[in-house]
Protein backbone atom coordinates (compact mmCIF):
# COMPACT_ATOMS: atom_id res chain seq x y z
CA UNK A 1 0.00 0.00 0.00
CA UNK A 2 1.16 3.53 -0.79
CA UNK A 3 0.79 5.84 2.20
CA UNK A 4 2.21 8.95 0.51
CA UNK A 5 3.42 9.90 -2.93
CA UNK A 6 4.52 13.23 -4.27
CA UNK A 7 7.00 13.95 -7.01
CA UNK A 8 7.66 15.25 -10.48
CA UNK A 9 10.48 16.57 -12.61
CA UNK A 10 9.44 20.11 -11.61
CA UNK A 11 9.20 19.46 -7.85
CA UNK A 12 11.59 20.83 -5.25
CA UNK A 13 10.34 19.56 -1.89
CA UNK A 14 11.25 21.56 1.19
CA UNK A 15 11.96 20.31 4.68
CA UNK A 16 8.37 21.05 5.66
CA UNK A 17 7.13 19.19 2.57
CA UNK A 18 9.10 16.13 3.69
CA UNK A 19 7.79 16.42 7.24
CA UNK A 20 4.21 16.77 6.03
CA UNK A 21 4.51 13.74 3.76
CA UNK A 22 6.20 11.55 6.34
CA UNK A 23 3.78 12.45 9.12
CA UNK A 24 0.79 11.95 6.84
CA UNK A 25 2.04 8.43 6.13
CA UNK A 26 2.83 7.63 9.76
CA UNK A 27 -0.59 8.88 10.86
CA UNK A 28 -2.14 6.24 8.60
CA UNK A 29 -0.08 3.49 10.25
CA UNK A 30 -1.56 4.22 13.66
CA UNK A 31 0.24 4.00 17.02
CA UNK A 32 3.46 1.98 17.22
CA UNK A 33 5.21 0.90 20.40
CA UNK A 34 8.64 -0.35 19.31
CA UNK A 35 10.14 1.19 16.20
CA UNK A 36 13.36 0.36 14.33
CA UNK A 37 14.69 2.99 11.94
CA UNK A 38 16.99 1.79 9.12
CA UNK A 39 18.56 4.78 7.33
CA UNK A 40 21.71 4.84 5.19
CA UNK A 41 25.05 5.96 6.62
CA UNK A 42 27.10 9.08 5.87
CA UNK A 43 27.99 7.75 2.42
CA UNK A 44 24.42 8.74 1.46
CA UNK A 45 24.65 12.10 3.17
CA UNK A 46 22.76 13.94 0.43
CA UNK A 47 19.81 11.52 0.36
CA UNK A 48 17.88 13.56 2.96
CA UNK A 49 17.26 10.26 4.73
CA UNK A 50 19.07 11.78 7.71
CA UNK A 51 16.38 14.46 7.97
CA UNK A 52 13.62 11.89 7.60
CA UNK A 53 15.20 9.81 10.37
CA UNK A 54 15.23 12.80 12.70
CA UNK A 55 11.61 13.54 11.83
CA UNK A 56 10.56 9.94 12.48
CA UNK A 57 12.35 10.00 15.84
CA UNK A 58 10.59 13.24 16.74
CA UNK A 59 7.25 11.74 15.70
CA UNK A 60 7.54 8.49 17.67
CA UNK A 61 9.67 9.71 20.58
CA UNK A 62 10.55 6.98 23.05
CA UNK A 63 8.91 4.35 20.83
CA UNK A 64 12.06 4.52 18.67
CA UNK A 65 14.24 1.98 20.46
CA UNK A 66 16.86 1.29 17.78
CA UNK A 67 18.47 2.98 14.77
CA UNK A 68 20.46 0.64 12.53
CA UNK A 69 22.32 2.40 9.70
CA UNK A 70 22.51 0.13 6.66
CA UNK A 71 26.30 0.02 6.54
CA UNK A 72 26.83 -2.94 4.25
CA UNK A 73 30.62 -3.32 4.37
CA UNK A 74 31.22 0.33 5.27
CA UNK A 75 32.96 1.59 8.39
CA UNK A 76 30.60 2.26 11.35
CA UNK A 77 29.60 5.88 11.84
CA UNK A 78 31.55 7.97 14.32
CA UNK A 79 30.07 10.57 16.71
CA UNK A 80 30.78 13.53 14.41
CA UNK A 81 29.20 11.73 11.44
CA UNK A 82 26.10 10.89 13.49
CA UNK A 83 25.83 14.51 14.63
CA UNK A 84 26.13 15.76 11.07
CA UNK A 85 23.60 13.39 9.51
CA UNK A 86 21.20 12.87 12.42
CA UNK A 87 21.43 16.04 14.53
CA UNK A 88 19.79 15.83 17.92
CA UNK A 89 19.24 12.07 18.08
CA UNK A 90 20.90 10.47 21.16
CA UNK A 91 23.87 8.33 20.17
CA UNK A 92 22.69 5.57 22.51
CA UNK A 93 19.97 4.66 20.00
CA UNK A 94 22.44 3.78 17.21
CA UNK A 95 23.50 0.19 16.52
CA UNK A 96 26.47 -0.82 14.35
CA UNK A 97 25.79 -3.44 11.71
CA UNK A 98 28.61 -6.02 11.74
CA UNK A 99 28.20 -7.65 8.34
CA UNK A 100 30.46 -10.56 9.24
CA UNK A 101 28.92 -11.50 12.59
CA UNK A 102 25.49 -9.97 13.22
CA UNK A 103 23.40 -11.77 10.60
CA UNK A 104 20.90 -14.60 10.39
CA UNK A 105 20.12 -16.56 7.23
CA UNK A 106 16.38 -16.69 6.58
CA UNK A 107 16.57 -19.11 3.66
CA UNK A 108 18.09 -19.60 0.22
CA UNK A 109 16.95 -18.72 -3.26
CA UNK A 110 17.98 -21.84 -5.12
CA UNK A 111 20.71 -21.96 -7.75
CA UNK A 112 18.21 -22.86 -10.47
CA UNK A 113 16.37 -19.56 -9.98
CA UNK A 114 19.61 -17.56 -10.01
CA UNK A 115 20.77 -19.34 -13.17
CA UNK A 116 17.45 -18.65 -14.90
CA UNK A 117 17.33 -14.90 -14.20
CA UNK A 118 20.97 -14.30 -15.18
CA UNK A 119 20.72 -16.26 -18.45
CA UNK A 120 22.98 -19.06 -17.22
CA UNK A 121 26.00 -16.87 -16.46
CA UNK A 122 26.15 -18.05 -12.83
CA UNK A 123 24.61 -20.88 -10.88
CA UNK A 124 24.75 -20.69 -7.11
CA UNK A 125 22.17 -20.40 -4.35
CA UNK A 126 21.69 -16.96 -2.83
CA UNK A 127 21.16 -16.74 0.94
CA UNK A 128 18.78 -14.12 2.30
CA UNK A 129 20.70 -12.70 5.26
CA UNK A 130 19.75 -9.86 7.60
CA UNK A 131 20.95 -8.30 10.81
CA UNK A 132 19.51 -10.23 13.71
CA UNK A 133 18.07 -7.05 15.24
CA UNK A 134 15.68 -6.77 12.27
CA UNK A 135 14.56 -10.38 12.74
CA UNK A 136 14.62 -10.76 16.52
CA UNK A 137 13.99 -7.23 17.80
CA UNK A 138 10.19 -7.69 18.04
CA UNK A 139 9.58 -4.25 16.53
CA UNK A 140 6.07 -3.40 15.38
CA UNK A 141 7.47 -1.04 12.71
CA UNK A 142 10.67 -1.22 10.68
CA UNK A 143 10.99 2.07 8.80
CA UNK A 144 13.56 1.74 6.01
CA UNK A 145 14.63 5.13 4.63
CA UNK A 146 16.82 6.08 1.69
CA UNK A 147 17.23 7.42 -1.82
CA UNK A 148 16.31 5.77 -5.11
CA UNK A 149 19.03 6.55 -7.65
CA UNK A 150 20.82 4.65 -10.46
CA UNK A 151 23.15 2.05 -8.99
CA UNK A 152 25.93 -0.11 -10.40
CA UNK A 153 25.09 -3.36 -8.57
CA UNK A 154 21.30 -3.39 -8.55
CA UNK A 155 20.26 -0.97 -11.28
CA UNK A 156 18.33 1.39 -9.02
CA UNK A 157 19.26 1.70 -5.35
CA UNK A 158 17.13 1.12 -2.28
CA UNK A 159 13.86 -0.70 -1.48
CA UNK A 160 14.71 -4.18 -0.14
CA UNK A 161 18.41 -3.67 -0.89
CA UNK A 162 18.56 -1.54 2.27
CA UNK A 163 17.70 -4.61 4.37
CA UNK A 164 19.12 -7.55 2.41
CA UNK A 165 22.41 -5.91 1.35
CA UNK A 166 22.83 -2.85 3.55
CA UNK A 167 22.02 -5.00 6.59
CA UNK A 168 23.13 -8.26 4.97
CA UNK A 169 25.90 -10.73 5.57
CA UNK A 170 29.09 -11.86 3.83
CA UNK A 171 27.55 -14.37 1.47
CA UNK A 172 24.52 -12.29 0.49
CA UNK A 173 26.65 -9.19 -0.15
CA UNK A 174 29.36 -11.10 -1.99
CA UNK A 175 27.09 -13.11 -4.24
CA UNK A 176 24.73 -10.26 -5.12
CA UNK A 177 27.60 -7.98 -6.11
CA UNK A 178 29.29 -10.69 -8.17
CA UNK A 179 26.02 -11.56 -9.89
CA UNK A 180 25.65 -7.95 -11.03
CA UNK A 181 29.27 -7.71 -12.17
CA UNK A 182 29.21 -10.95 -14.18
CA UNK A 183 25.83 -10.17 -15.77
CA UNK A 184 27.23 -6.79 -16.79
CA UNK A 185 27.06 -3.40 -15.10
CA UNK A 186 26.04 -1.63 -18.31
CA UNK A 187 23.08 -4.02 -18.64
CA UNK A 188 21.91 -3.22 -15.10
CA UNK A 189 22.49 0.47 -14.36
CA UNK A 190 19.35 2.56 -14.63
CA UNK A 191 17.06 -0.47 -14.87
CA UNK A 192 14.72 -1.20 -11.96
CA UNK A 193 14.23 -4.81 -13.05
CA UNK A 194 17.32 -6.98 -13.50
CA UNK A 195 18.68 -10.29 -12.18
CA UNK A 196 19.97 -8.91 -8.86
CA UNK A 197 16.70 -7.15 -8.08
CA UNK A 198 14.72 -10.24 -9.09
CA UNK A 199 16.67 -12.37 -6.62
CA UNK A 200 16.14 -9.89 -3.78
CA UNK A 201 12.43 -9.58 -4.55
CA UNK A 202 12.09 -13.35 -4.54
CA UNK A 203 13.89 -13.60 -1.21
CA UNK A 204 11.66 -11.00 0.43
CA UNK A 205 8.53 -12.67 -0.95
CA UNK A 206 9.53 -16.09 0.35
CA UNK A 207 11.23 -15.35 3.63
CA UNK A 208 10.43 -11.88 4.95
CA UNK A 209 6.77 -11.08 4.23
CA UNK A 210 6.07 -11.22 7.98
CA UNK A 211 8.31 -8.25 8.78
CA UNK A 212 6.46 -4.95 9.47
CA UNK A 213 8.52 -3.00 6.93
CA UNK A 214 7.54 0.39 5.53
CA UNK A 215 9.83 2.10 3.00
CA UNK A 216 10.43 5.82 2.61
CA UNK A 217 12.21 6.83 -0.61
CA UNK A 218 13.49 10.19 -1.75
CA UNK A 219 14.49 11.14 -5.28
CA UNK A 220 17.22 13.81 -5.43
CA UNK A 221 18.61 15.56 -8.52
CA UNK A 222 21.03 18.33 -9.39
CA UNK A 223 19.41 21.68 -10.03
CA UNK A 224 19.33 22.57 -13.72
CA UNK A 225 19.33 26.35 -13.39
CA UNK A 226 22.59 27.01 -11.55
CA UNK A 227 25.04 29.71 -12.57
CA UNK A 228 28.83 29.41 -12.56
CA UNK A 229 29.95 28.86 -8.99
CA UNK A 230 26.60 27.31 -8.09
CA UNK A 231 27.15 23.76 -9.29
CA UNK A 232 26.17 20.95 -7.00
CA UNK A 233 22.90 22.45 -5.70
CA UNK A 234 20.42 19.65 -5.17
CA UNK A 235 16.66 19.52 -5.42
CA UNK A 236 14.33 16.95 -3.85
CA UNK A 237 12.12 15.76 -6.66
CA UNK A 238 10.03 13.20 -4.85
CA UNK A 239 9.01 11.39 -1.67
CA UNK A 240 7.33 7.99 -1.78
CA UNK A 241 6.26 6.02 1.32
CA UNK A 242 4.67 2.57 1.25
CA UNK A 243 4.99 -1.11 2.10
CA UNK A 244 4.93 -2.80 -1.31
CA UNK A 245 6.86 -2.74 -4.58
CA UNK A 246 4.93 0.26 -5.93
CA UNK A 247 6.87 2.55 -3.56
CA UNK A 248 10.05 1.51 -5.35
CA UNK A 249 8.83 1.36 -8.93
CA UNK A 250 7.24 4.83 -8.79
CA UNK A 251 10.37 6.34 -7.24
CA UNK A 252 12.56 4.53 -9.78
CA UNK A 253 10.52 5.86 -12.71
CA UNK A 254 10.97 9.43 -11.45
CA UNK A 255 14.65 8.87 -10.70
CA UNK A 256 15.28 7.65 -14.22
CA UNK A 257 13.77 10.88 -15.58
CA UNK A 258 15.73 13.25 -13.33
CA UNK A 259 18.99 11.38 -12.59
CA UNK A 260 19.83 9.92 -16.00
CA UNK A 261 21.53 12.09 -18.63
CA UNK A 262 21.51 10.71 -22.17
CA UNK A 263 24.07 12.34 -24.46
CA UNK A 264 24.24 12.51 -28.23
CA UNK A 265 28.00 11.94 -28.41
CA UNK A 266 30.69 10.39 -26.16
CA UNK A 267 32.66 12.56 -23.74
CA UNK A 268 36.39 12.94 -24.29
CA UNK A 269 37.31 14.46 -20.92
CA UNK A 270 35.23 14.13 -17.75
CA UNK A 271 36.24 15.70 -14.43
CA UNK A 272 34.49 14.47 -11.27
CA UNK A 273 34.70 15.97 -7.79
CA UNK A 274 34.20 13.80 -4.70
CA UNK A 275 33.06 15.61 -1.55
CA UNK A 276 35.67 14.80 1.16
CA UNK A 277 32.90 14.56 3.76
CA UNK A 278 31.26 11.75 1.82
CA UNK A 279 34.06 9.89 0.04
CA UNK A 280 36.96 8.36 1.97
CA UNK A 281 37.75 5.32 -0.25
CA UNK A 282 37.85 4.17 -3.84
CA UNK A 283 35.26 1.56 -2.74
CA UNK A 284 32.81 4.47 -2.66
CA UNK A 285 34.55 6.94 -4.94
CA UNK A 286 34.60 4.62 -7.92
CA UNK A 287 31.04 5.78 -8.49
CA UNK A 288 32.87 8.34 -10.59
CA UNK A 289 33.77 5.46 -12.92
CA UNK A 290 30.57 3.42 -12.68
CA UNK A 291 28.23 6.28 -13.43
CA UNK A 292 30.19 7.79 -16.35
CA UNK A 293 31.67 4.81 -18.17
CA UNK A 294 28.78 4.52 -20.65
CA UNK A 295 29.33 8.17 -21.60
CA UNK A 296 33.11 8.16 -22.01
CA UNK A 297 34.64 7.99 -25.44
CA UNK A 298 37.13 5.31 -26.41
CA UNK A 299 40.52 6.84 -25.67
CA UNK A 300 38.94 9.47 -23.43
CA UNK A 301 40.04 10.46 -19.93
CA UNK A 302 38.26 10.49 -16.57
CA UNK A 303 39.81 12.68 -13.86
CA UNK A 304 38.64 11.98 -10.28
CA UNK A 305 39.45 14.78 -7.82
CA UNK A 306 39.13 13.16 -4.39
CA UNK A 307 40.75 15.16 -1.57
CA UNK A 308 39.19 12.96 1.14
CA UNK A 309 40.09 9.53 -0.27
CA UNK A 310 42.69 7.78 1.88
CA UNK A 311 42.08 4.05 1.33
CA UNK A 312 40.83 1.56 -1.24
CA UNK A 313 38.38 -0.53 0.79
CA UNK A 314 36.63 0.50 3.99
CA UNK A 315 36.84 -3.10 5.19
CA UNK A 316 40.43 -4.13 6.06
CA UNK A 317 40.36 -7.43 4.15
CA UNK A 318 38.74 -5.89 1.09
CA UNK A 319 41.32 -3.09 1.12
CA UNK A 320 44.07 -5.72 1.13
CA UNK A 321 42.51 -7.60 -1.80
CA UNK A 322 42.13 -4.42 -3.86
CA UNK A 323 45.79 -3.58 -3.29
CA UNK A 324 46.80 -7.12 -4.21
CA UNK A 325 44.84 -7.50 -7.45
CA UNK A 326 44.19 -3.97 -8.71
CA UNK A 327 41.57 -2.61 -11.10
CA UNK A 328 42.88 -4.51 -14.12
CA UNK A 329 39.71 -5.60 -15.89
CA UNK A 330 37.12 -8.34 -16.03
CA UNK A 331 39.25 -11.12 -17.57
CA UNK A 332 42.08 -10.56 -15.08
CA UNK A 333 39.74 -10.58 -12.07
CA UNK A 334 37.76 -13.66 -13.17
CA UNK A 335 41.07 -15.50 -13.52
CA UNK A 336 42.12 -14.24 -10.08
CA UNK A 337 38.87 -15.57 -8.58
CA UNK A 338 39.72 -19.00 -9.95
CA UNK A 339 43.26 -18.89 -8.56
CA UNK A 340 42.92 -16.97 -5.27
CA UNK A 341 40.64 -18.69 -2.76
CA UNK A 342 40.57 -15.59 -0.56
CA UNK A 343 39.27 -13.43 -3.41
CA UNK A 344 36.79 -16.19 -4.28
CA UNK A 345 35.56 -15.92 -0.69
CA UNK A 346 35.12 -12.14 -1.06
CA UNK A 347 33.18 -11.89 -4.29
CA UNK A 348 31.97 -8.37 -3.55
CA UNK A 349 35.60 -7.27 -3.73
CA UNK A 350 35.99 -9.11 -7.04
CA UNK A 351 32.85 -7.41 -8.35
CA UNK A 352 34.15 -4.02 -7.26
CA UNK A 353 37.44 -4.61 -9.08
CA UNK A 354 35.56 -5.45 -12.27
CA UNK A 355 33.32 -2.40 -11.91
CA UNK A 356 36.27 -0.08 -11.28
CA UNK A 357 38.14 -0.84 -14.49
CA UNK A 358 37.67 0.86 -17.85
CA UNK A 359 38.65 -2.43 -19.52
CA UNK A 360 41.37 -0.42 -21.25
CA UNK A 361 38.79 1.63 -23.15
CA UNK A 362 39.56 5.02 -21.53
CA UNK A 363 42.09 6.42 -19.07
CA UNK A 364 41.34 6.95 -15.36
CA UNK A 365 43.37 9.48 -13.37
CA UNK A 366 42.85 9.46 -9.62
CA UNK A 367 43.78 12.52 -7.52
CA UNK A 368 43.35 11.34 -3.91
CA UNK A 369 44.33 13.35 -0.85
CA UNK A 370 45.47 10.36 1.18
CA UNK A 371 46.94 7.81 -1.23
CA UNK A 372 50.42 8.03 -2.76
CA UNK A 373 51.36 7.89 -6.42
CA UNK A 374 52.78 4.39 -5.94
CA UNK A 375 49.60 3.15 -4.29
CA UNK A 376 47.36 4.54 -7.01
CA UNK A 377 49.49 3.36 -9.91
CA UNK A 378 49.97 -0.11 -8.42
CA UNK A 379 46.16 -0.45 -8.37
CA UNK A 380 46.01 0.18 -12.12
CA UNK A 381 45.13 3.89 -12.28
CA UNK A 382 47.00 7.00 -13.38
CA UNK A 383 47.88 9.51 -10.65
CA UNK A 384 47.82 13.31 -10.44
CA UNK A 385 48.33 15.62 -7.48
CA UNK A 386 44.90 16.63 -6.06
CA UNK A 387 45.84 20.23 -5.25
CA UNK A 388 47.27 20.80 -8.70
CA UNK A 389 44.19 19.34 -10.38
CA UNK A 390 41.77 21.27 -8.16
CA UNK A 391 43.65 24.43 -9.06
CA UNK A 392 43.33 23.55 -12.72
CA UNK A 393 39.67 22.57 -12.34
CA UNK A 394 38.31 24.51 -9.31
CA UNK A 395 35.10 22.66 -8.39
CA UNK A 396 33.42 25.71 -6.84
CA UNK A 397 33.76 27.63 -10.12
CA UNK A 398 32.49 24.98 -12.52
CA UNK A 399 29.01 24.18 -13.74
CA UNK A 400 27.75 20.63 -13.79
CA UNK A 401 27.98 19.70 -17.46
CA UNK A 402 30.01 21.40 -20.17
CA UNK A 403 32.70 23.96 -19.25
CA UNK A 404 35.29 25.71 -21.39
CA UNK A 405 38.44 26.45 -19.41
CA UNK A 406 40.58 29.57 -19.87
CA UNK A 407 43.10 27.39 -21.68
CA UNK A 408 40.45 26.62 -24.28
CA UNK A 409 40.06 23.03 -23.04
CA UNK A 410 36.48 21.75 -22.96
CA UNK A 411 35.52 19.40 -20.12
CA UNK A 412 32.37 17.79 -18.77
CA UNK A 413 32.18 18.37 -14.99
CA UNK A 414 30.24 16.34 -12.41
CA UNK A 415 30.08 17.63 -8.85
CA UNK A 416 28.52 14.51 -7.33
CA UNK A 417 28.45 11.22 -9.26
CA UNK A 418 26.27 9.55 -6.62
CA UNK A 419 23.13 11.29 -7.81
CA UNK A 420 23.33 10.56 -11.51
CA UNK A 421 24.04 8.28 -14.43
CA UNK A 422 25.45 9.39 -17.77
CA UNK A 423 25.46 7.53 -21.07
CA UNK A 424 25.33 8.12 -24.77
CA UNK A 425 22.01 7.21 -26.32
CA UNK A 426 23.69 4.71 -28.61
CA UNK A 427 25.48 2.82 -25.85
CA UNK A 428 22.46 2.68 -23.53
CA UNK A 429 20.18 1.38 -26.27
CA UNK A 430 22.84 -1.12 -27.34
CA UNK A 431 23.10 -2.58 -23.82
CA UNK A 432 19.29 -2.69 -23.54
CA UNK A 433 19.07 -5.29 -26.29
Amino acid sequence: MMYFREGSEQSNLSTEDLRHGLYQALDQLGPRHKVLLVPPDQTRLHSRAGELTVMAWEYYGSAVTDILPALGTHTPMGPSEINRMFPGIPHKLFRDHNWRKDVITLGEVEAEYVREVCEGMLSYPWPAQMNRLILEGKHDLILSLGQVVPHEVIGMANYNKNLLIGCGGPESINKSHFLGAVYGMERIMGRSQNPVRQVLNEAMRRFAKHLPVVYGHTVIASAKDVEVGGSGRLETKGLFIGDDEAVFTEAAELSLRVNFTLLEKPLSRVVVFLDPGEYKSTWLGNKAIYRTRMALADGGELVVMAPGVREFGEDHEIDRLIRKHGYLGRAHILQAVREDSTLAGNLSAAAHLIHGSSEGRFGITWCPGGLSRDEVESAGFNYADPQEMMSQYPPDLLNDGWNRMKSGEEIFFISNPAIGLWSTKARFHETSR
